[in-house]
């Protein structure tokens, strides 16, 4: 059997909790102030932060350099096994050695036939001449056709024997001079090449992460480490190509990260790279903290909310009581029709349709 007292407080609780549910359920718009924002999601990126590949294949026999530590431009970071560019070099300057060595025979047999050039143009000369002489000779009848076609013959053939004799020299010239320019060039590369196996920092930083073993064999599509600045950092953001229209360098950005629950920090967009991404459907933009936290560290995950522009005096209704993007209740169930404007994640402008002395009323 309930007691009195008991039945009484039962009630009170009743009461209060109608009370409650009614409060929650039953409201007026406010007015105030709301923002208009695009959702971005990111990292954290070091300025300048790259990863490291090699451009050749090889094992990895030595890594210089620690986690942590600062890479200076130019330092050598990894160095490959590198047995086959030595050998490449070996056979590149022996070739190389070899053309030097023949150049002497290959003068002589420039000097032949440039001898050879010199006979073919000085018989050509004397053909001409005897063929110029008895042009007027057969018009006199001093010589018969049949002597004079040859003779003429004669000229032809040593006009023939000359250009190709020229042709002979400079081809020769053409295929030494192209032998020795391939040697060189050959024994240039194998140089540079070697160079490859010793894997250098593009820019100076601190080293964020090594992530190969010594013994590991390495390829070029293998990430071998991350290099950056140590004490300057930026976000990294995707916009999704229905939003990327309203983003603008200058923008505000509101930040928030797991590392720091419960924080908000201001940033501000000052790139934007103008080409989708064909598999997320999203532009890349990079903004800085305007007041940055107190310890970042590269691929940090980051929220932000890009704030594209901001209403006072506003007209407002959490979202929560909105029906079908378009209605709200009066008198408890009546469905009127409202023209929304700007919303942000919690509420929503009435542009008409709803006074802010009226009393809406939560959907079921």
């Amino acid at each position: 059997m309930i007691s009195k007292i008991a039945l009484s407080f039962f009630i009170l609780a009743f009461n209060l909790t109608s009370c409650s549910k009614k409060e929650i359920e039953e409201i007026q718009p406010t007015i105030g102030e709301v923002t208009e924002s695009v959702y971005a999601s990111g990292v954290i990126k070091a300025e300048g932060q790259y990863t490291v590949y090699s451009t050749v294949n090889g094992t990895l026999q030595k890594i210089n350099g620690k986690v942590g530590q600062f890479i200076n431009k130019g330092q050598t970071l990894f160095e490959l096994e590198s047995d086959k560019a030595e050998l490449n070099i070996e056979n590149a300057r022996l070739a190389y050695q070899l053309n030097e060595e023949s150049s002497r025979y290959n003068r002589d047999k420039i000097a032949e036939i440039e001898l050879k050039v010199q006979s073919a143009k000085d018989k050509l000369v004397l053909d001409e001449s005897i063929l110029n002489r008895n042009k007027n000779v057969i018009k006199q009848g001093g010589i018969s056709e049949v002597d004079f076609e040859r003779i003429e013959l004669a000229y032809k053939s040593s006009k023939i024997n000359y250009q190709s004799t020229q042709k002979q020299l400079t081809q020769l010239k053409a295929q030494l001079k192209n032998d020795q320019s391939r040697n060189s060039n050959n024994l240039r590369l194998s140089q540079e090449s070697k160079n490859d196996f010793n894997i250098k920092s593009a820019f100076s930083g601190q080293l964020f992460d090594v992530s190969v073993k010594e013994g590991t064999f390495i390829t070029p599509q293998v990430p071998l480490a991350i290099i950056g600045q140590a004490n300057s950092f930026l976000l990294e953001l995707e916009v999704d190509e229905n939003d990327m229209v309203r983003v603008k360098i200058g923008q505000k950005v509101i930040v928030t990260m797991d590392s720091y629950k419960g924080k908000i920090f201001d940033a501000s967009i000052d790139k934007i790279y103008p080409i989708m991404n064909e598999r997320s459907r999203a532009f890349k933009i990079e903004a800085h903290f305007i007041k940055p936290p107190e310890k970042l560290y590269p691929n940090l995950t980051a929220e932000s909310n890009i704030i594209i522009q901001i209403k006072k005096n506003a007209i407002t209704i959490p979202k929560s009581y909105l029906v079908d993007g378009k209605y709200v209740l009066v008198n408890k169930d009546e469905k009127r029709k409202v023209i929304t404007g700007l919303s942000d994640y919690e509420k929503v402008e009435i542009l008409s349709g709803l006074t802010a002395d009226e009393t809406i009323y939560k959907p079921k």
